[in-house]
């Protein structure tokens, strides 16, 4: 079958004649049995509580509940107690058949509960029809018929999926546009539904799934995001550039652009002007790529430093032993902290100085450092950092895949008392950069142990099926250079091993998420394997 065959098909217009129009109220208690009709029936509830049965399916009635059903329905009901302390439930009933069906055709489109919202439009239309329900006047009538035509559009509108799946798509995208060319404008849920033509619930429920973000959320998103253009390149007072972006008030743009950024406007305003003093430990990486020094750097007991950065000249902060007192004297103005500072107790270093936490997964690394440039005022660095590092990993790729071609490679780190085993392409300080970024060929056991996993602890049956090619191994500072395991049988026994194929590589360079580790990686691979 075709696509074209495969798409949804419209239905030729039908013209729905309003047959009768009723307002009822029954009573608190009473039941009642609606008589069989031969037209379509429209039980839309104003008011009161209730149970409706039809087909011995059971519905809650209650204010704004609206009822479609097709000809030959029976439907019963029972009043329960009305809100505010009156008796029974009321609603109108509408009875209507099409005309310009063809035989066998189906029924009116929307069927069983649907949707009425704005619920105070769908009373107004009603009311009309019901004051108008007996019009002699040939010209009130035509009126009168093409109102209730007005009131089915509107019920259709909410409920059928008119579009086909491309079509709301591109109303979406449509939408998305309009957001972002029209945020100083009092924009709600409600107004950008209507203007997509799309039904409130599902215009945010496929919002969420195009940007992941609720409405509202991603208007935030665009409004701060113009703010900080404006900060960074104008003096404009904080109430102007509140206003320019659509925000009402100084307080609560303030409010709204520090749970976004991480920092007031003033603060942000400042990094993009100054070079400021900036302390992150252990993501010193992000910073020397984008051209910042940082004022201290990291340092630990047994891992030592980040030596591959070359910051001999950077006073060390020892994440074990050294305290706020340490770093106050080094005056900074800014601090980044990965999701170690619990770990290492750091957390009270943020007293000192604005702070933010980054909550980005290190293999996201781009994010990060698009987040650390743009707090630093550093944004136009980034593309030409992420590009010089994907120009390199792609020359690396080809040079690999002519020499190495399909020869299997894994990554292990050693300790005194575990070997772990680092995953595949998506996860882990290795997997992204050796099997995505250079095209490497992960064995068997990375696959198939570590799959989804950033590492593994293997067990020793499990290390000696791990006959790879070629093995990168680096050594948890903390073990020494004692490992019994490399004077093992068993280690001596793996092809990797015998063949002279064992590379070991620097810890902290390896264990690590930054660009520059990743340059570090690159150059490692190339080194021992071309």
């Amino acid at each position: 079958m075709s696509n074209e065959e495969n798409k949804p098909q419209l239905r030729h217009a039908i013209f729905y004649r309003l047959a009768a129009i009723q307002y009822r109220n029954v009573k608190n208690g009473q039941e009642q049995v609606l008589p069989t009709a031969d037209e379509h029936i429209i039980m839309i509830v104003t008011g009161g509580s209730g149970t409706l049965y039809v087909n011995r399916e059971q519905h809650a009635l209650g204010h704004g509940a609206c009822f479609i059903f097709g000809p030959g329905t029976r439907m019963e009901f029972a009043a329960g107690g009305f809100e505010g302390g009156e008796e029974g439930v009321s609603f109108y009933y509408i009875a209507f058949d099409g005309i310009g069906a063809e035989p066998g055709e189906a029924s009116f489109p929307c069927l069983g509960e649907v949707s009425c919202k704005p619920f105070s439009y769908c009373m107004s239309e009603l009311q009309a029809l019901h004051d108008k329900r007996d019009v002699e006047d040939e010209l009130e009538a035509f009126r009168h018929d093409i109102r209730f035509q007005q009131l089915l559009l509107f019920i259709m509108q909410q409920n059928l999926p008119l579009r086909t799946e491309s079509g709301e798509r591109r109303a979406m995208e449509q939408s998305i546009a309009h957001i972002r060319q029209n945020f100083r404008e009092e924009l709600t849920v409600d107004k950008l539904a209507d203007h997509a033509g799309i039904v409130r619930w599902r215009y945010s429920r496929l919002f969420k799934e195009l940007t992941g973000e609720i409405p509202l959320h991603y208007l935030n998103g665009v409004r701060v995001e113009q703010a900080k253009k404006l900060l960074a390149s104008t003096d404009e007072r904080l109430f102007s550039i509140a206003q320019s972006v659509g925000y009402s008030n100084e307080y609560y743009f303030s409010r709204r652009f520090k749970q976004s950024v991480g920092l007031t406007p003033g603060q942000y305003r400042r990094h993009q002007r100054e070079n400021i003093r900036v302390f992150a430990p252990f993501i010193e990486d992000y910073l020397l790529a984008l051209g910042v020094r940082p004022i201290m750097q990291f340092t630990h007991d047994h891992w030592g430093r980040q030596e591959y950065l070359g910051l001999d000249d950077v006073p060390e902060f020892n994440v074990v032993t050294d305290n706020e007192a340490t770093l106050s004297g080094f005056a900074p103005e800014f601090i980044l902290m990965d999701t170690g500072i619990e770990r290492w107790g750091m957390d009270k270093l943020t007293s000192l100085a604005p702070s933010i936490q980054l909550s980005y997964k290190g293999e996201e690394w781009r994010t990060t450092l698009h987040s650390i440039a743009d707090l630093l005022g550093k944004a136009e660095e980034v593309s030409p950092v992420i590009a010089d590092y994907e120009n390199k990993a792609a020359a690396a790729k080809a040079k690999l895949l002519r020499v190495v071609k399909r020869q299997t490679v894994a990554c292990l780190r050693l300790s005194a008392d575990r070997v772990q085993l680092y995953g595949g392409p998506d996860h882990g300080y290795t997997g992204p950069v050796l099997y995505r970024d250079l095209g490497l060929s992960p064995h068997l056991l990375v696959e198939k142990l570590a799959k989804g996993l950033r590492f593994v602890e293997l067990t020793m049956e499990e290390l000696a099926l791990l006959d790879a090619d070629h093995l990168f191994i680096t050594i948890d500072p903390t073990a020494g250079r004692q490992i019994e395991l490399l004077h093992s049988p068993l280690w001596r026994s793996l092809p990797a091993v015998r063949n002279g194929s064992v590379h070991e590589v620097d810890f902290l360079s390896w264990m690590n998420y930054g660009v520059l580790s990743h340059h570090r990686k690159i150059d490692d691979v190339l080194r021992v394997l071309c």
